[in-house]
């Protein structure tokens, strides 16, 4: 398998603070990567390294075999090739733009219509898309009015419109109510087990939001990797503890895991 992102002993530096020190990762074709850690962390400069949006300060950074800042690398060429949801890009797109014109429009790399002429099989995707991700009836809702679980699925659906072959899921279950995330939680596991979606890379805080069929784990502390390998091995107790600060227990029940704390003494 090839490596659909390779970092090499990389840091991000701003303001003489380390964002990310010395990481090196590779992510390869068909992994389902979670990326676990605290607030401040560095799991979103990670993402924003594997999005294109980010170069690194020191080290060198690989996605899709183009080289940042590398020779002959159009980063305007890569980034389609990349999807991406997450609230920085709710926060570009039209409130009164329709969930169908919302999605359209990644088509061709916008955020709100202007003067395309979209051809049938694009509307066939960007409905197929939300079909899968139970949107059908809300083509005709704005963006504006959905509720958080909703737009979080729309946000989905349109990082999905390019056929990408990296995707990466900033925090998407964020600000959900427990049926709102359980129901998200059960269609990322659906296109996580799919063989033909994109390799996907997740950040979140929380075990319990890992969907069945993500395979690998990363937990970062302070810019610096802990643990980075198969969920079955990294993700355990004594790691959980030493990313997050205090002790932890993981258990594994089915294809989902939860974490506690332990009892005050």
């Amino acid at each position: 398998m090839s490596d659909v992102l390779e970092l090499v002993d990389v840091s991000v530096v701003r303001d003489g603070r380390a964002l990310v020190d010395d990481v090196s990762w590779s992510v390869k074709e068909g992994e389902r990567w979670v990326i676990l850690g605290p607030n401040g962390a560095g799991k979103t400069t990670l993402l924003n390294l594997a999005s294109s949006y980010l170069f690194p300060s020191k080290g060198t950074a690989t996605i899709l075999g183009e080289q940042l800042g590398g020779v002959g690398t159009d980063v305007f060429e890569l980034r389609p090739r990349i999807g991406m949801a997450g609230v920085a890009m709710a926060d570009k797109l039209p409130q009164k733009q329709t969930v169908l014109q919302t999605v359209l429009t990644a088509a061709y790399g916008m955020t709100a219509t202007w003067h395309e002429n979209y051809e049938a099989v694009d509307e066939e995707r960007a409905r197929a898309f939300l079909d899968r991700l139970g949107m059908t009836e809300y083509l005709d809702r704005k963006f504006g009015t959905l509720s958080e679980g909703e737009r979080k699925r729309t946000l989905i659906a349109r990082a999905m419109m390019t056929d990408p072959e990296l995707l990466l899921l900033d925090e998407p279950a964020a600000g959900l109510d427990l049926g709102g995330r359980e129901d998200l939680v059960r269609r990322l596991g659906r296109l996580a087990r799919d063989p033909y979606a994109p390799s996907m890379i997740m950040v979140t805080h929380h075990v319990e939001e890992i969907a069945p069929g993500f395979t690998h784990v990363l937990m970062i502390r302070q810019g610096k990797i802990l643990a980075a390998g198969p969920m079955e091995t990294e993700l355990s107790s004594r790691n959980l503890s030493l990313c997050f600060g205090l002790p932890l227990i993981v258990e594994h029940t089915g294809d989902r895991y939860t974490a506690h704390g332990l009892p005050l003494s």
